[in-house]
Formats: C-alpha cells, structure tokens, sequence
C-alpha cells in the first residue's frame, strides 16, 4: 500500500488554537487567553468519489481513513488498499483536507457495479454538504450553514451565573442509564432560570441532542427560543449545528468545544459556555447573555 500523507503530522501545531475567552468564577469575570482544540472536516474518497465526511481534529488522517473504512465494512484488511493519499484539485495540487483511496480493482469493480445498480458511490454513502472546488473547507461549511439559517434575532435573554453551575447536578442526578453504565453521553434541556425540562442519554452525544430535538418537533415545542443546552462531552461541530438549526441561544458544556464550534456559534448568535465545573466556566461567545445574580 502506498502512503502519502502531504500536510500534517501528530505534532503539527495547527491542531490547537488561541482564543479570548471570558473566564467566570462565582461572581467574578475575567478575560484570558485559552486554547482550542482545531476542529475541521475531513473527507473520504473512493476512487476519486466522495464517501463520507468526518470532522476531526487535523493528524493522523490516513490513519482515520482507514480505520473508518475498516469500521464501516468498506474493507475487510489492509491489502484491500492500494494506496492512500491527500487527494488532488483540477491542477494537481494536493488537497488538505481530502483523502482518496485506491482499492483493489476486483473491489473497485465489484463496487462500481453495485454504485451503477444503486446509483450511489461504491458500497457506503453518507449525506453531507461537500464542495468540490478545494476540498471541504470548515470556514466554508459554516457560511454555508448561515445563508440557509439565519443567524439569532437579537434578544433580551439573560440567565445568571450561578443558574449555570447548577446544571451539571441536576443532569447527573437524573442520568438513570449513566449511574448503572457510566457510558453514555447526557443531553439535557433547561429553562431559562436553570430548571430541567427535558433528559436524553445515549452512545453519541448527537444522538442525544437529536433526541431532544425530535421532542420537540413531536410535540410541537419548537423552536427552543428560551431553553439552555447542556452536553455531557465536548462540544463540536455537529452540536451547534443542530442547536442552531434548533434556535436554542446558549449551549453549556462539561468539557471543551473545538474551533469550529466556536466560530458557528458566535457567527449564529448562540452563547456558548465550556469547562462548567466547580463554580467556574469559560464563556466562548455572546457573553452578554451570562449576568451576576441581580
């Protein structure tokens, strides 16, 4: 198998990014430098076709690759690859963020066959916005994202402090599967004054969102103008992205969210809080939302 990985290494600097956050302890606020794990999107093509769309944190990507593939059933060993590389624009420069995979021919053909039967690509496709002029761009996938939803009227929403620091308590003490499994991810729906309203557990934190959002849609809840997001993971992507498209105003986090994440969310108009813990919690984005208790 040939292996051309033209742009990152483990090491590669870029993974993680500055910012300025406004850091909170009880009832005092302050700015500081924090860091930022990058979050960018990566996608998978056979044979030149796209497959799929991961959105990682950038390194490692031929390793991601195939891992996926393996996973997924695309391959069954490491010889069902011929070579792995950054795929190439119209130009033949190599493309960041695009991986192609050359399979065996037999598999290549194999699967050609079945795409041509079921008009799709090879044997796996999942949906995903995907621009062919220079590989997926994360700057790009958020514009994107902004034309078709537009960004957050602007509101007089205001939720204290100290409302915050008590939502991980109330999640964990309602987390029935978590406290016998300790293995799956919370996604809790608060009013504004810090009460929960809504508890869904599952593998994928996605998954757990997405809950609360068909809740919502089967009981004509929506939109979650005046609610408060709380995830048990980190916060990517994907889960501002579906906040958004959900209108909630602020998303709360236990642990870190990426780059990305912070650039949808401030681009949305969402406030978005990370690390809440011990009486203290990072605030990423519109912190106007965030007050001291009145």
């Amino acid at each position: 198998m040939a292996l051309i990985d033209t742009w990152r290494s483990a090491l590669d600097p870029e993974r993680v990014m500055e910012t300025r956050i406004i850091h909170w302890q009880e009832e005092s606020a302050t700015e500081r430098q924090d860091y930022l794990a990058v979050e960018e999107p990566l996608e998978i093509r056979l044979q030149h076709q796209s497959l799929a769309v991961i959105m990682r944190t950038p390194g490692n990507d031929l390793e991601l690759a195939l891992g996926f593939l393996l996973s997924e059933g695309v391959i069954k060993e490491a010889s069902d690859v011929v070579a792995l590389s950054n795929d190439s624009d119209a130009d033949g420069l190599p493309l960041e963020n695009v991986v192609n995979v050359t399979l065996r021919p037999e598999l290549a053909q194999n699967g050609a066959s079945s795409a041509q039967q079921e008009s799709r690509p090879i044997s796996f496709e999942r949906h995903f916005a995907v621009s062919s002029s220079c590989g997926l761009c994360g700057k790009n996938s958020i514009a994107d994202l902004v034309l078709s939803v537009p960004p957050l009227e602007a509101d007089a929403i205001t939720i204290p402090a100290h409302s915050l620091y008590a939502l991980d308590g109330q999640l964990r003490a309602q987390q029935a599967v978590f406290q016998h499994t300790g293995g799956l991810h919370a996604a809790g729906l608060f009013a504004l004054d810090g009460q929960l309203q809504l508890l869904r557990e599952d593998v994928g934190r996605h998954n757990a969102v997405d809950k609360l959002i068909g809740h919502g849609l089967l009981h004509d809840a929506l939109p979650y103008r005046e609610r408060i997001l709380l995830v048990s993971g980190r916060t990517s992507f994907e889960i501002i992205q579906k906040a958004f498209i959900a209108r909630i105003p602020c998303i709360v986090a236990i642990s870190a969210p990426s780059s990305l994440a912070v650039e949808l969310a401030d681009k949305a108009g969402i406030t978005l809080v990370g690390f809440l813990r011990n009486h203290a919690m990072n605030v990423y984005t519109h912190a106007n939302r965030i007050c001291k208790i009145p």
